[in-house]
């Protein structure tokens, strides 16, 4: 099962705590890097939460990743210009914190706010897409003079009813797809929303920015139903080699819990869920520094 592809494997700071700031940065950073991590994916879920310089002074080798969460009120269609101003602002910082901390990419589900969910004929779906492309097309812009990529995330029908698929990205997209616009994908939407997982990464193609991981429940990849031959082998025939970042979240935040309805412990402990991952995916990419001790919980 093993790829053919090294990759980076990263974990997102979500596993822990939210929001990440500043102050709670530094050490949850120590930590991660103390267990054997080559990157760590970055939230910045509101404008300010934490720096540049915190993430610089913190990052102890390790490879930065910026990702960004469309709270309620952030959208780019469907709303009023206030509104579509304000979340243009919020991705332009997403957009300079990427520049500023070295993250080659700034991903999420950048079209709608999470949980928004409404009926759609194709008219309206095709409205839709278009004013997408309109209001992403300066931002964009910005993120090519910024050298940063943006990944458009589709998520599963629960948490959107605009992007759910690889193809409705594409054509959601279409004309902006290119170097600085593409997809950003993680197994636990593409298992509840593609036939095949592996065969919507390879639709995907060259348009992959970056790749997050978990078990099928939302816990760490590895022992769960997921294909991960399947997987992994569709990111080596699309030659991705940006990283693998376990994403899942702790059920003791309550912002968080009730946005991606995680009711239950995933693990024993959240540290435990990183390590385990970690491991499996250490064992199902090409050889690799193994992991050190798991370390003291962060919780």
């Amino acid at each position: 099962m093993e790829s053919t592809i090294a990759r980076p494997i990263g974990v997102n700071t979500w596993v822990w705590t939210s929001p990440l700031t500043d102050t709670s940065l530094p050490p949850l950073l120590g930590s991660i890097a103390a267990m054997g991590f080559d990157a760590v994916e970055l939230p910045l879920e509101n404008i300010g939460d934490f720096t540049a310089a915190t993430v610089r002074d913190s990052l102890e080798g390790m490879l930065p990743y910026l990702v960004g969460a469309m709270a309620p009120g952030r959208d780019l269609v469907f709303a009023d210009d206030s509104s579509i101003l304000q979340t243009q602002r919020y991705l332009s910082a997403c957009i300079e914190l990427a520049h500023d901390i070295g993250a080659p990419s700034v991903c999420g589900p950048f079209y709608s706010s999470t949980g928004r969910l409404w009926r759609m004929d194709d008219v309206e779906r095709r409205s839709a897409y278009e004013q997408l492309r309109h209001n992403l097309a300066p931002l964009a812009d910005e993120a090519a003079g910024a050298g940063v990529a943006l990944g458009i995330e589709p998520l599963n029908r629960y948490e959107t009813s605009l992007i759910n698929t690889v193809e409705q990205a594409l054509d959601a997209l279409g004309p902006l797809l290119g170097p600085v616009v593409g997809l950003a994908l993680d197994t636990y939407h593409l298992n509840i929303e593609e036939r095949s997982s592996a065969d919507a990464i390879i639709r995907a193609g060259a348009h992959l920015v970056h790749v997050q991981v978990c078990g099928n429940d939302r816990g760490a990849p590895g022992g769960d139903q997921t294909d991960w031959t399947g997987i992994l082998a569709a990111l080596d025939t699309v030659g991705y080699q940006g990283p693998l970042n376990i994403e899942s979240f702790t059920s003791h935040n309550s912002s968080i819990a009730t946005a991606a309805s995680i009711w239950r412990p995933l693990a024993e402990s959240q540290d435990r869920l990183a390590h385990d991952g970690l491991v499996f995916l250490r064992s199902i990419t090409r050889p690799r520094t193994t992991t050190s001790p798991l370390q003291g919980d962060q919780q």
